[in-house]
């Protein structure tokens, strides 16, 4: 019978550690295929290099649990007893001297809790090799992307068949949730970004109650559906009613950086190449004081993973991985352009997973 954590054990052997620690977040989720919460109460699997797994898991999530495939001692506790007899029997149970969390995920309160049960335990960061196992994306994993990222832009065109001018981006963005989950939506991926005007120039801002869109205003959409666990994350930037000399200009120079991307992605080159091809046709540009972030990063699980496209970063790409392709121009107090594509890595190129058309927009009246 095949091992399902035998992916997780082998990183412990890499790692030279006795287990390793999974807590709710994308990791769990995929070494379980089933959502759990992170909330206040801890709730921790160890997988050890050999031998059965075992799991702390909160007695109100005991029910869930159950429809786990799950072969090892399970410790649960309740509320108004507190966790740290879970932690002792989890020690007493499978007595550990080192193990790999994951750095970005598990919070301090679980560390302490390990470390209060364990005084000698070793606790290493084992985020990349954890994280890593999902790199490189599976057949079933590009199918869900694909279907996140259909919903996806099934409902942005719906939003902008619906922009006028008057609308505040409060407005835009309320119609933007609804017809996401309208389209199919399991859940969003993030709080979307709906800016416009000068709020498109900055790259995380929040839509606005107050502000009323203008002609003229540039549009920003940056957003995503969830759909079997993946997210997708889109950016289009679009122009409302007209659009000026400088608009055109700066968004030609936004899709030609876009463009580049895809010209120069393919196995074997590095996150360093492909940030560093698309940046240098913005810096080649009379915008490149405009430019304010890196290439993109890893989607799957996360919406931000690893690979990270940027300069400096040596990761070599594989077939199978999945990045956003998101440059963009930020003119703080004007405005902002930013066009995103999710990509499929291939041997011989790649592949974008996003269709929504491109070519410079203008919606509205």
């Amino acid at each position: 019978m095949t091992d399902p954590l035998a992916e997780y054990r082998q990183v412990a052997r890499d790692l030279a550690v006795d287990a390793v620690a999974l807590v709710p977040g994308p990791n769990f989720n995929r070494a379980f295929q089933k959502p759990f919460m992170s909330h206040e109460r801890p709730f921790v699997a160890v997988i050890p290099a050999q031998g059965a797994p075992a799991a702390i898991v909160p007695n109100l999530e005991l029910g869930s649990w159950a429809l786990v495939d799950f072969d090892g001692a399970v410790f649960d506790w309740r509320d108004q007893d507190g966790y740290a007899a879970a932690f002792d029997a989890l020690a007493q149970h499978m007595p550990l001297s080192s193990l790999a969390v994951e750095g970005q995920v598990m919070r301090v309160f679980v560390h302490h809790a390990l470390k209060q049960a364990m005084p000698e335990l070793k606790i290493v960061d084992g985020e990349k090799a954890i994280s890593g196992l999902r790199i490189v994306k599976t057949p079933q994993d590009i199918d869900a992307l694909q279907a996140a990222i259909d919903v996806s832009e099934r409902a942005l065109k719906r939003v902008l068949d619906g922009v006028r001018v008057g609308q505040t981006e409060k407005q835009i963005e309320q119609a933007l949730i609804q017809s996401l989950f309208a389209e199919g939506a399991e859940d969003q991926a993030f709080a979307p970004i709906v800016a416009a005007g000068d709020n498109s120039a900055r790259p995380h801002a929040k839509a606005r109650a107050d502000y009323h869109v203008k002609r003229g205003d540039a549009l920003l959409f940056d957003f995503g559906a969830r759909k079997h666990g993946f997210a997708a994350d889109i950016t289009r930037t679009v122009f409302v009613a007209d659009v000026s000399d400088e608009g055109r200009d700066v968004y030609q120079t936004v899709l030609n950086a876009n463009l580049k991307g895809f010209e120069v992605t393919r196995a074997g080159v590095t996150a360093h190449d492909i940030d560093d091809a698309v940046t240098g046709v913005l810096e080649a540009s009379p915008y490149a004081d405009r430019i304010r972030t890196k290439t993109g990063h890893g989607l799957g699980r996360d919406v931000h993973e690893a690979p990270y496209i940027m300069r400096g970063n040596a990761q070599v790409m594989q077939a199978g991985m999945v990045y956003t392709n998101e440059p963009g121009l930020y003119d703080l107090g004007n405005f902002g352009v930013r066009i995103e594509d999710d990509v499929l890595v291939t041997e011989t190129g790649c592949r974008s997973l996003t269709s929504f058309p491109k070519e410079l927009m203008i919606v509205g009246r």
